[in-house]
């Protein structure tokens, strides 16, 4: 693979310089800039007091009304099997325990102001008639307005402006609970069952398989749901912050999904380089990846690598289907996704502060790419010097981070609390195992 030869190299002194070929993105790697074991805590564990419903904070069970009206949910039924439950009234909530929670987001990235009048959107059938049947419940409608004068006062309106705006005015503010397209999915735990310390957080390692599995599965409805009801949107991004130095303002599991009318500079720069090599993801990164040894695990419908380039330590899943959409894929391709991405979070641990961001084929495009995850861990801070250059300076290499996390993966298989992988050496390495677009 001669025209990648120079996005991988190690200078004498052992500086690692590594550029990512979808990104153009120079990191360099500097012997002895940092080190950080994996998964230290990243403050002094605190005894916890426990709380039964847990209510830690605005996300936990206790406080199913300080979050928007639920758009739906999911509940295990006592015969063991999984159920949406949709629009729920609000004297049905603690009529069965939600193991996911989706809601609008109280503070949205774009608004419903933005889509009404930059593209005059106006809400679908279902979400008029939901608004208006939840608004009928006296509890339901007290609910609403609480929220809406909470999140006035939390902008910086007065209490004199909060008397002086009528029941009306408050109300047209709340239609972005019901027509939005910036939404969370929340996870039913706050700390793991047992736990002791305040660092006992419930993570996405933290779920079982099938939970993570039910958490994907339920986010990819969301993101159905958001283009069903907004024709305006282009493209979903779907994203998780966990912890605060990744930009988590709770330290409560949720992803978080945001329905947007254009593709980003990111999908746009990358689906370019595609078109002029539909084979890049192959060639480049799983390909060049087999070459440097930097496969991490893999299963029948997906491949994690340690992938250079990157500002901060990242692990990408990518997935070899055929599908290029993840509400696209079988059940059995969704499955082995979530098991990679949550043996990767499982090896990782509950205290690496990280981003997972999902990348997929824009409905509208006809360049496709696979449908891939990628996992940074917010380790280190970027400062002047890459600002600067726009060199990055990455503390832990993809080779150090792929060796961070082999042992910790073969234990967790071996504990039986991750399951369908194969672990470094023992992938096969054939090349050209994404089947993105192909017949």
């Amino acid at each position: 693979m001669p025209e990648f030869k120079n996005m991988y190299r190690t200078l004498p002194d052992g500086t690692l310089k590594h550029i990512n070929p979808l990104t153009g993105t120079e990191v360099w790697t500097v012997p002895d800039r940092a080190h950080r074991p994996l998964n230290k805590a990243i403050h002094q564990p605190k005894a916890l007091q426990t709380t039964n419903p847990e209510n830690y904070c605005d996300f936990c069970e206790a406080n199913y009304f300080k979050t928007p009206p639920e758009k739906n949910r999911l509940i295990q039924t006592p015969d063991g099997f999984y159920q949406i439950l949709d629009h729920l009234s609000p004297d049905d909530l603690y009529n069965s325990q939600a193991i996911l929670r989706r809601v609008s987001n109280f503070f949205e990235i774009v608004t419903l102001d933005y889509w009404i009048k930059n593209h005059g959107f106006q809400k679908s059938v279902d979400q008029t008639l939901w608004q208006k049947k939840y608004l009928a419940n006296p509890r339901a409608l007290v609910h609403v307005l609480q929220m809406i004068t909470t999140k006035l006062k939390l902008i910086g309106k007065t209490s004199e402006e909060l008397t002086q705006m009528s029941q009306e005015e408050k109300l047209r503010l709340a239609e972005s609970f019901f027509g939005g397209a910036h939404e969370l999915i929340i996870v039913h735990k706050h700390f793991k069952s047992g736990a002791q310390f305040d660092t006992d957080l419930v993570s996405s390692g933290e779920l079982t398989s099938e939970e993570h599995y039910q958490y994907l599965r339920f986010s990819i409805s969301a993101l159905n749901d958001i283009y069903a009801n907004n024709r305006f949107v282009r493209y979903v991004s779907v994203f998780q912050n966990w912890l605060q130095p990744a930009g988590a303002s709770l330290e409560h599991l949720h992803r978080q999904l945001v329905g947007i009318d254009e593709w980003g500079a990111s999908i746009e720069s990358e689906l370019e380089i595609v078109r002029q090599n539909p084979n890049i993801y192959n060639e480049a990164i799983i390909n060049f990846s087999i070459a440097q040894n930097l496969i991490v695990a893999e299963n029948d419908h997906a491949i994690a690598v340690a992938e250079l380039g990157h500002r901060f330590p990242t692990l990408v899943i990518y997935s070899k289907s055929r599908q290029v959409r993840p509400e696209d894929h079988t059940a059995e391709e969704l499955r082995s996704v979530s098991d990679l991405i949550h043996a990767c979070h499982a090896a990782t641990g509950n205290q690496v502060p990280c981003n997972e961001e999902w990348y997929y084929t824009p409905r509208d495009a006809k360049v496709l790419m696979p449908w891939h995850i990628l996992i940074k861990w917010r380790t280190n801070n970027l400062a002047g010097f890459e600002g600067g250059t726009k060199i990055y300076i990455n503390p832990i290499s993809p080779m150090a981070q792929k060796n961070l996390l082999i042992p910790k993966l073969n234990e967790l298989r071996q504990q039986g609390k991750i399951k369908n992988l194969i672990i470094g050496d023992e992938c096969p390495s054939k090349p050209n195992p994404l089947l993105y677009g192909k017949k």
